[in-house]
């Protein structure tokens, strides 16, 4: 069975165009929607999805009704591949159910993956560089070097406990303990 769905993004807008066009195309159920397309959370296309069975064609009129966002078309199309569905956008001429439109998939979904590969590199580059400088990600430390040198003396005197010295420096005493149990010697500078 073919299945269509309609989409506009609001409530001047008409699905009118796009219900034509899958009747045409011989969709014999049709669901529609006034969201936008770069929400998740639209209940008609869950319905829809919900009701794929094996054999089914999602049919759209444009890949963009779908939706806007290539994570979410490839997870619609990773849900439409285990349901046994098949996808169809009638501007694009995409059509699953033949070898040559899955392959277009494929391939959208390979550059979505070397996409995703690409920004993982480069941010690992860029904390690697970071590390290199002598800066060090995460937040920054409750004690300047002179507070925390002054917290050592106090307690190796005697004359504070830990947890004193966590209320007069107004810090979590859970901050003066790894600051105690961490040789003095192997500080990290941060860059400011």
């Amino acid at each position: 069975m073919q299945i269509g769905y309609a989409r506009v993004s609001t409530d001047d807008q008409d699905t009118a165009v796009q219900v034509a066009a899958l009747k045409s195309a011989g969709c014999e159920r049709i669901y529609k929607e006034k969201a936008s397309g770069g929400r998740w959370d639209r209940p008609e296309l869950h319905r829809l999805l919900d009701q794929l069975g094996k054999g089914d064609v999602l049919v759209v009129w444009k890949l963009d009704r779908l939706s806007r966002s290539l994570r979410d078309v490839l997870t619609i199309m990773e849900r439409l591949g285990e349901s046994g569905s098949g996808f169809r956008s009638l501007t694009e001429a995409i059509d699953t159910t033949t070898a040559a439109g899955r392959m277009m998939m494929q391939m959208v979904g390979a550059f979505a993956e070397f996409e995703r590969a690409m920004l993982k590199e480069r941010t690992k580059a860029g904390l690697d560089a970071a590390r290199e400088e002598g800066r060090i990600g995460g937040r920054r430390p409750k004690l300047s070097d002179q507070q925390q040198s002054e917290i050592r003396k106090m307690i190796a005197k005697g004359d504070k406990t830990a947890a004193d010295a966590a209320r007069l420096f107004k810090v979590h005493p859970a901050t003066v303990s790894r600051l105690l149990a961490r040789p003095s010697s192997k500080r990290v500078s941060r860059a400011k």
